[in-house]
């Protein structure tokens, strides 16, 4: 066990110990047009990754790792690693076992075993398929927001050579921190070339920009083996060397966490693309403005070439939720894996509810295209996905997951609906920072907006409010439109339980409002 010397031990022990499962019973629910789910769609190793805030003080707590199931309620091995603030950091801690369940509409809970005195660690989560799924930490000691992800063979080999991009958040020792950016290694898995861009919001002097910084050749990934993680060494030419740990998904995708203490992020990995995305970007972002109040943005960018013409953004900054439209600008060229993107007239937090002009790095990659805020006018990340399909398909169930900050704390969400034509219902449970009310009957109606791209909707429910971006068939982007809530969501289509499909997806999940510090910030109409 790995702790850090800058923090208490009784402390973090004594907080770790609330890592107790819950142990709640589920309603029935109505299992998705296609099937029903069950213990068996759990079957195989799985990688995890939540990314919140704990209960205690509103500070980060960052959990990843993988686990086996047997498919038939029990676990039988993996490990795991925290980043936490307030409990500490712990690095490839053993999972000895544990146990599940999976209801008929694939929401289902986890709880993981160790011998590390760690406690029992709770995961909730929703199945889009046996192959991936939406996951939330459910417990009383936090709450966060993630993915599960089906775990396919990978050896060093598999990504030795290769090229990727990456975006990191979370906190640093002085406030927000996020990173994105590109690298290739060479055939021993070292760094060959590299890229990147450091945000972070000081909680006292703003926010800090360092754009296309130089990756060190010193830099290293190594993937583990099975369950077990691997490692991985990053420093740039402004100086510092992070520790990762490498939870490997497949050799296009990797979930990394930092394990020095150093800061608290956690994040993917994705093959890296070699062009700029055409078509419709449907995208969603979270972050704070330059007041450290929490701020989410979402919506249709229409690209003719690599200039953005007729956008429509909607946003939430600190429950003063509009609309933009006009959007324009464009990206740059693409070099060493990241472009520029220029956004002009949307609203950033940064003009007190007027719009501006605001800049991003962006990174194509298989998981849609990293984007992060570069502009000293707040501190936003997320993904840009080209949208497929203008169609939300009816008579279909989807697994939900919002991740929120609301006036008191953050607030993470796992749901599972089937839609009609016009209307929605389902269950959705719930996590308000540590206070848990599973099983809550979710029902709403949605319409399609006819102004602005095509492919965008509203929706009203008795849990949240908003819009939404149709991507493809399955996938759909949610900005949260609350005045007493701000928050970003991913629907997934259900599909067979015996489909294995696994959606490779940018960290759209994570995002970094954290600490629930702006929560206080929260202004209503």
């Amino acid at each position: 066990m790995q702790l850090q010397n800058r923090f208490v031990l009784p402390v973090i022990f004594s907080a770790l110990a609330l890592l107790a499962g819950c142990g709640n019973s589920y309603n029935s629910a109505t299992p998705p047009p296609s099937g029903g789910f069950s213990a068996s769609s759990l079957k195989g190793t799985y990688v995890f990754s939540t990314s919140g805030t704990d209960s205690v003080n509103g500070f980060p707590i960052q959990i990843t790792g993988a686990f086996t199931s047997s498919g038939s309620s029990t676990i039988t091995g993996g490990a795991f690693s925290i980043a936490s603030a307030t409990l500490g950091v712990a690095s490839n801690q053993a999972i000895t076992g544990g146990s599940y369940t999976v209801t008929s509409d694939g929401r289902g809970q986890v709880q993981l075993q160790n011998s590390s005195g760690l406690g029992t660690i709770s995961l909730d989560f929703v199945l889009a398929s046996t192959g991936n799924g939406l996951v939330t930490e459910f417990d009383n000691n936090g709450s966060g927001s993630g993915t599960l992800e089906a775990q396919g063979t990978v050896a060093q080999s598999d990504i030795n050579g290769q090229s990727f991009a990456f975006l990191w958040s979370g906190e640093g020792s002085v406030g927000l921190f996020s990173t994105a950016g590109a690298f290739t290694l060479n055939s021993s898995g070292a760094v060959s070339s590299g890229v990147e861009d450091v945000t972070t919001y000081n909680f006292t002097s703003g926010a800090s920009i360092t754009q296309n910084a130089t990756i060190n050749t010193s830099s290293t990934v190594a993937v583990g083996s099975g369950a077990a993680p691997g490692s991985a060494q990053f420093s740039n030419n402004v100086g510092g060397v992070f520790s990762f740990d490498v939870y490997a998904i497949s050799p296009t995708h990797l979930a990394f966490i930092e394990t020095d203490g150093l800061q608290f992020i956690t994040g993917d990995v994705f093959t890296q693309q070699t062009s700029l995305p055409t078509g419709t970007l449907a995208f969603t972002m979270a972050g704070a403005d330059t007041s450290l109040a929490p701020l989410a943005i979402g919506g249709l960018l229409p690209l003719s070439g690599s200039a953005v013409t007729g956008g429509t953004e909607d946003y939430n900054d600190a429950g003063v939720a509009a609309t933009a439209t006009g959007v324009s600008g464009g990206f740059s060229a693409l070099t060493n894996g990241r472009a520029l993107l220029s956004l002009n007239g949307i609203e950033n937090g940064g003009n007190s509810g007027t719009v501006g002009n605001y800049v991003f790095a962006a990174y194509p990659s298989s998981g849609g295209t990293i984007l992060l805020e570069v502009d000293n006018a707040g501190i936003t990340s997320g993904s840009a996905l080209v949208q497929s399909s203008t169609t939300f398909a009816a008579s279909a169930g989807y697994a939900v997951n919002l991740s929120a900050v609301n006036t008191s704390s953050e607030e993470d969400d796992i749901a599972e609906f089937t839609a009609t034509s016009t209307s929605f219902s389902g269950l959705i449970d719930v996590n308000d920072q540590g206070t848990l009310n599973p099983d809550q009957r979710l029902s709403g109606n949605y319409q399609t907006v006819s102004s602005g791209p095509a492919g965008r909707y509203s929706l009203t429910s008795n849990a949240f409010d908003g819009n939404f971006y149709t991507v493809d068939g399955s996938t759909v982007l949610f900005l949260e439109m609350d005045n007493d809530q701000v928050g970003t969501a991913i629907f997934e289509m259900q599909t067979s339980p015996s489909s294995s499909a696994n959606l490779a997806r940018a960290a759209v999940l994570h995002p970094n409002f954290h600490l629930g510090r702006g929560a206080s910030k929260l202004r209503k109409k």
